[in-house]
């Protein structure tokens, strides 16, 4: 058995990408208890979302071994949240990254400061070569960020996932280690 690394802290110009502790769940609930981020987000993330959500999510996050989600903080308060899904078999060097930033913070260039920060940190320091980020067709602003993080487009899957009763497009974004 691997031992567990250690808590994360990444410092980025005005963010920092750290791991969850349970003190974060009552500030996190109100910024994720949104329609605007759950109509962009796989289902598994709850609407509403209350504070026992948060709970258990910080929960699962940080039981983790190797760590995977992280909460993005502006002055130490949590403004979103960011994370991987590690492939498995022939496709562990590949992960996907999701994120999401409660809505007060958009706008202002934080997602797209912390997917460039997060995955320069993954590339370097995790033992993949491939991060995807999969984004619904008609979610231009996160296409454009990963975009500005240095992700590239590599396909659209057609007709590939359901969202509130309705099948649609997923794009294939990309960022491969040099």
């Amino acid at each position: 058995m691997t031992p567990k690394i250690a808590r994360m802290e990444l410092v980025l110009p005005r963010l920092v990408i750290r791991s969850w502790r349970p003190d974060d769940a009552p500030l996190m609930a109100p910024l994720a208890d949104n329609y605007q981020i759950w109509r962009f987000v796989r289902d598994r993330f709850p609407h509403p979302y209350t504070v026992a959500n948060a709970e258990a999510y910080i929960a699962e996050a940080t039981a983790k071994d190797p760590e995977c989600w992280f909460a993005i903080t502006l002055d130490d308060r949590p403004i979103g949240a960011i994370g991987l899904i590690p492939g498995e078999d022939i496709n562990r060097v590949t992960a996907e990254m999701g994120y999401w930033l409660g809505e007060p913070y958009w706008g202002h260039g934080y997602a797209t400061e912390a997917a460039r920060g997060f995955s320069d940190w993954v590339l370097a320091n995790r033992d993949f070569v491939r991060l995807e980020g999969i984004v619904f067709s008609y979610h231009t602003a996160s296409a454009n960020v990963l975009q500005k993080a240095g992700f590239e487009l590599e396909s659209t899957k057609r007709r590939a996932a359901i969202k509130e009763g309705k099948v649609v497009d997923e794009h294939v974004f990309v960022r491969l280690r040099d």
